[in-house]
């Protein structure tokens, strides 16, 4: 039996001694097993603390996506004390300088295809240490060298940049080879810092602690153990690490079980990622609920073998029951669907491998308490709609350096508000019927009108902006934005460019509406709801 840990520095060192020569992580076709991964973490660590200006409890930001210099970053800093900061890959400038700031990150591992937004904004932050990373550089040669020129040199893929001063991945753990003591961490250190909108739409940072974390890979361990006690598991990482959900279960849960991850850098490229897992007879495919539409009705994805298929796991979005059927039909495989948030590392509720109910997020997790209340606060009976409260183990320890916005979340005997309505059902499944707050959910981002709003406003022709989602087949929503402007010769096309330098792709508008004036209260609030169920305009 798998035991639980107080830090993620004991999973890891458990998982190394455990499971040496199993594979970890594969990626573009080279696999690591958990020794390879044991030596170039630590040397990763040995090159942050003893060769940087780097003291336990910093924050290093990480900006990849799920290649293997990733859990290889991740890990390595935890050795070293560190605080992990994920970064969106594809975040604008904007978004980075408002992240590394409020961070206060003094150290940044990046992408050489993604580095150049975020070196625009180095010398606004206090970042004083930058490792740069191709693609290939954890690959063999002439391999790495082959893939590497062609992602710079033929595919073009990575825009100019230039850092002030920087070090290569592969040359920090060269330098990474003097001995070193794993910095002692304890239960209720801050481990990640997890940037969310929390329920304002200010980005803050949700404190998770190695406990929050430890817990939630023990509390997974717990609820489904069907996917844990096998000799060999291959888990399929489509969705990206630097997401609490991916996270924790590919990089923490996985990991302390032994199982192998594919690891699928660009999930939108089907092809690609229907030819990674054609080599592996995978066991649990993890998703959320556009992915899994999309493969199921791709031709050559029908090419996988999925007889070892245990289960497919669903979460950051509804689960429609359309796409619940003909995931089943081919790949043969129920899908549960689960809840969580970035506030709760992020695990609360999911449906057990053998007892899974359609249309439903589970059953809490162990030492996981749920209820309902009403707007005044009172528990409500089974079958009545409240907002959701969540008390456990996996509970933030709070929003970093942001104690009022915390203190609306998080009472002082640890329920935390979720802004979700919900219904518990007499036999304990729990079913989310709507969102309290004005949160938008594209493809399992969260994206908060507020931030939309406060960049589309800051446009000279516009005099103000109301951002709402609407229903989408794709992506299950997408933000829809009416405009009132000054200037009647401000196009659709305008207002997209604008968003497009400002606004990662998830946020941006994909409807525009221009309009004379917005609805609002008798005390001036712009009420959202009325656009939501206003009809749509046609050209």
């Amino acid at each position: 039996m798998i035991p639980r840990f107080n830090t993620l520095t004991e999973l890891l060192e458990y998982s190394f001694k455990e499971y040496p020569q199993k594979p970890a992580f594969t990626c573009a076709g080279y696999t690591l097993n958990f020794q390879q991964l044991e030596k170039h973490s630590k040397r990763f660590a040995s090159y942050l603390i003893h060769h940087t200006d780097l003291v336990p409890g910093d924050r290093i930001a990480i900006q990849m996506p799920n290649i293997l210099q990733f859990p290889v970053a991740v890990y390595g800093a935890l050795f070293a004390g560190l605080i992990v900061v994920n970064v969106n890959p594809l975040y604008t400038p904007r978004e980075l300088k408002h992240q590394l700031k409020d961070s206060g990150a003094k150290a940044l591992v990046v992408l050489s295809n993604v580095a150049s937004n975020v070196a625009s904004v180095i010398p606004q932050t206090d970042i004083t240490t930058v490792i740069e990373t191709n693609f290939a550089d954890l690959h063999p040669a002439p391999k790495r060298w082959l893939i590497n020129y062609v992602v710079k040199h033929v595919k073009k893929l990575v825009p100019k940049y230039e850092f002030n001063n920087s070090i290569s991945f592969r040359k920090a753990l060269s330098r990474g080879n003097k001995a070193f003591e794993v910095q002692a961490k304890n239960a209720d250190d801050v481990a990640v810092l997890q940037y969310t909108g929390g329920t304002t739409g200010v980005a803050k940072g949700a404190m998770l602690t190695h406990g929050n974390l430890c817990s939630n890979v023990w509390q997974m361990i717990k609820h489904m153990p069907e996917v844990f006690d096998a000799e060999r598991e291959v888990w399929v990482a489509c969705l990206p690490l630097y997401h609490i959900y991916a996270f924790n279960l590919h990089g923490l849960c996985s990991i302390c079980a032994g199982a192998h991850n594919v690891l699928i850098p660009n999930p939108r490229d089907l092809h690609s990622l229907t030819q990674a897992l054609l080599p592996h007879k995978i066991t649990v495919f993890i998703g959320i609920n556009t992915l899994l539409n999309a493969l199921s009705r791709f031709e050559e994805f029908k090419q996988v073998d999925f007889s070892s298929l245990k289960i497919t796991t669903a979460g950051g979005m509804a689960l429609t029951e359309d796409v619940g059927r003909i995931w089943k039909e081919v790949t043969g495989s129920n899908i549960s669907e689960g809840y969580g948030l970035t506030e709760t590392s992020p695990v609360v509720c999911g449906n057990p491998v053998a007892a899974i109910q359609m249309g439903t997020i589970g059953i809490p997790l162990p030492e996981t308490e749920v209820k309902v209340v009403d707007d005044n606060g009172n528990t409500l009976p089974p079958g009545e709609t409240g907002e959701l409260l969540v008390r456990g183990p996996q509970i933030m320890k709070g929003y970093w350096q942001r104690p009022a916005e915390t203190d609306n979340v998080l009472s002082n005997d640890g329920w935390l508000k979720t802004g979700d309505m919900a219904v518990i059902k007499d036999d304990g499944y729990l079913k989310i019927v709507d969102r309290k707050k004005d949160m938008i959910l594209v493809s399992g981002f969260n994206v908060y009108p507020n931030e939309v709003e406060d960049v589309v406003c800051t446009h000279p022709d516009i005099i103000e902006a109301a951002a709402v989602g609407v229903p989408d087949l794709e992506s299950g929503e997408v933000v829809k934005l009416f405009v009132v402007t000054q200037n009647e010769t401000l196009t659709e096309d305008d207002v997209y460019d604008f968003c497009k330098e400002r606004l990662t792709g998830y946020k941006r508008p994909k409807i525009i509406e221009f309009r004379d004036s917005l609805p609002k209260s008798n005390v001036g609030k712009i009420l959202r709801k009325d656009l939501r169920d206003a009809p749509i305009v046609s050209d």
